[in-house]
């Protein structure tokens, strides 16, 4: 049987349960295979099989001397020799990359044992840092850089945060680092991504898209008391994230609150006490749900969903809202456009928040019944278990 080892930097979030996902996907058809990911507070239980990379003391450790330092990915020698040691032992037939970023693995370490054990690799890019030389987006800050070489970088501070700015060294490093493994194959979840990939340094791979999915028996239309508990007048509007700030939209959806009339409500997801204080009192705040069916109500429960973001790689709250008939509209960034049609929503040219607004007030006012289910149809195209089957198939490959 063959073995593959998915690495990856945790295995919680959305990343995580992708890598677990396609793992389960494999060991059905017949592979051995193992997750790594190093020990944090954010880890779910460790299952059986899986692989700790590194303690949670070491992980903040490396990250700390790629704070002070600007040498992110260049430090966890030990645990990485450890787990290179494991490699040893199993002997993979393939090594899965996801997010290799935040310094839990030292990167020209693990690529010079790819290299030399000529292992094949599928590395799925989950946003763009693998071709800069620090950051993971570039949209807002509108730099180009990436494509020549890094530095002076305008977003330092940003994740994975440096306090030096050594961008331009660490790009021409990861040049070389990342080219010229033998037998690599880039995944991107979408087209926009494989674009950016094309025009950078890895450009020598080929590059399959493959679309992230959704579990779609918990995401569906579903009824609730949510619009009576919480006083919802005709008209609900609805915007769902987990890391609110202008890089999600967070200034469009004060925009909507001032030009909207008392007919529609604004609904926010996974806000805070922080983000609290910056809403208008017309904006109903709700800072987390208990689970995914409940959200599942939520979204169920509104007329639109909005989602404004302004740099995203293949953001699934737009399949998710519409695998529960709720149309989406959205700004024409990155590969966030890519999941609707013209019968499930709308993609509005960035910052046209007048636009986004009349086409807020166009939906929910000539909303027709079939549109529903032309959301859910849209939706079923991103069922999970076909996309983990797709990269099982990209194994057999």
């Amino acid at each position: 049987m063959k073995k593959v080892v998915s690495i990856n930097l945790g295995n919680y979030g959305s990343t995580g349960r992708i890598m677990i996902g396609i793992a389960k996907a494999a060991r059905d058809q017949g592979y051995i295979a193992y997750n790594a990911y190093p020990e944090s507070y954010y880890v779910q239980p460790k299952a059986d099989g899986d692989i700790i990379i590194c303690s949670t003391l070491a992980n903040r450790l490396n990250q700390k001397l790629a704070y002070y330092t600007g040498l992110n990915g260049c430090f966890a020698v030990f645990s990485t020799r450890r787990f290179l040691h494991t490699l040893d032992k199993i002997r993979p037939e393939i090594l899965h990359f996801h997010n290799l970023h935040n310094s839990y693995i030292n990167l020209p370490m693990l690529f010079r044992y790819v290299k030399k054990h000529h292992i094949r690799v599928i590395w799925t890019l989950h946003d763009c840092w693998a071709f800069t030389g620090h950051c993971p987006y570039f949209t807002l800050a509108g730099c180009d850089k990436w494509k020549t070489g890094c530095g002076a970088c305008p977003q330092l501070s940003d994740y994975p945060p440096s306090r030096i700015d050594l961008t331009r060294f660490l790009w021409k490093k990861k040049k070389k680092w990342f080219t010229g493994v033998e037998d690599l194959t880039i995944v991107t979840p979408s087209r926009w991504l494989a674009g950016l990939v094309k025009e950078s340094f890895l450009a020598e791979y080929p590059v399959k898209v493959i679309n992230n999915g959704i579990d779609l028996n918990v995401f569906q239309p579903t009824e609730s008391d949510f619009r009576k508990t919480h006083g919802i007048p005709e008209y609900m509007v609805l915007g769902v994230a987990f890391d609110w700030g202008r890089r999600k939209g967070l200034d469009v959806f004060t925009y909507l609150a001032q030009h909207l009339d008392e007919r529609f409500q604004i609904v926010l997801v996974g806000t805070d006490d922080k983000i609290d204080a910056e809403l208008p009192p017309n904006i109903l705040s709700i800072h987390r749900t208990h689970d995914q069916r409940e959200l599942a109500e939520i979204y169920s429960a509104a007329d639109v969903f909005v989602n404004p973001t302004r740099e995203d790689n293949f953001p699934t709250v737009n399949i998710e809202s519409m695998a529960c008939g709720t149309p989406v509209i959205t700004f024409d960034t990155g590969g966030s456009p890519e999941m609707i049609d013209d019968k499930s929503g709308r993609a509005i040219a960035c910052e046209d928040k007048e636009g986004l607004c009349q086409e807020v007030i166009r939906i929910c006012t000539d909303r027709e019944t079939a549109f529903k289910q032309d959301c859910v149809n849209r939706a079923n195209q991103f069922e999970q278990n076909d996309r983990f089957a797709d990269y099982v198939e990209l194994y057999h490959r």
